[in-house]
């Protein structure tokens, strides 16, 4: 198992879910759908160690994240753990390569050149991103993501600036990286279409987490 939530209770001005379980697993893609305000993100953000819940905990690689050292929380995040945003949150003077140097040398992983051409970027990394199209802004975003290695990838709403074909192919490679690496991802999205394509299908709707679809 690589994530296990238990009991995670969180609320802002209005409660938004409470003892919610959750778990992830080697090889495994798990989509959380969901209207705008159901809480989707922030419980995203609470898988990923990045918000600490109001109740309940956390653990990754059966460990729970709360009880560690920071300094075993930042060596987690910067090489098991990577977070895809609809926005890219790219460095914008640098260069595509530059943005991907970035995560070579905070991971220690080299640059994978056959991964950014299964992304159509390859030709364009030597360009500024401000250069780049909203699409292949993206698309970089993510493969500076992968290039991390991480384990678990937690990705809210990876293809919301891509055009069907482009998005399309952007999550099989997704997939397929998931499942050649062992790793695990948790994908919040609006398109019920895409979630289908994940092992299981939750919903967080007026405070409850349902399973709706496992295959």
């Amino acid at each position: 198992m690589l994530l296990e939530a238990k009991e995670i209770s969180h609320s802002f001005n209005y409660p938004l879910f409470d003892s919610l379980n959750f778990y992830l697993n080697e090889s495994e893609s798990v989509a959380i759908i969901g209207v705008s305000g159901s809480g989707k993100s922030t419980l995203l953000n609470i898988l990923a160690g990045v918000i600490e819940p109001n109740h309940g905990t956390v653990s990754h690689f059966g460990r729970d994240f709360k009880s560690l050292k920071e300094s075993e929380r930042e060596e987690i995040r910067r090489k098991d753990l990577g977070i895809i945003f609809q926005s890219h949150y790219l460095f914008r003077g640098f260069t595509g390569r530059e943005n991907l140097e970035v995560a070579s040398i905070l991971s220690g992983e080299p640059i994978d050149m056959e991964m950014l051409k299964s992304f159509n970027i390859d030709s364009v990394i030597e360009q500024k991103v401000t250069q780049l199209s909203g699409g292949q802004q993206q698309r970089l975003s993510i493969a500076r993501v992968l290039t991390k290695k991480p384990k678990i990838i937690f990705a809210d709403e990876p293809t919301g600036n891509l055009d069907q074909e482009s998005a399309s192919h952007v999550m099989e490679n997704l997939f397929n990286y998931v499942k050649s690496k062992k790793a695990g991802v948790v994908l919040v999205t609006h398109d019920e279409k895409l979630a289908g394509k994940c092992d299981r299908v939750f919903r967080l709707e007026n405070g409850l987490f349902t399973l709706v679809e496992a295959k």
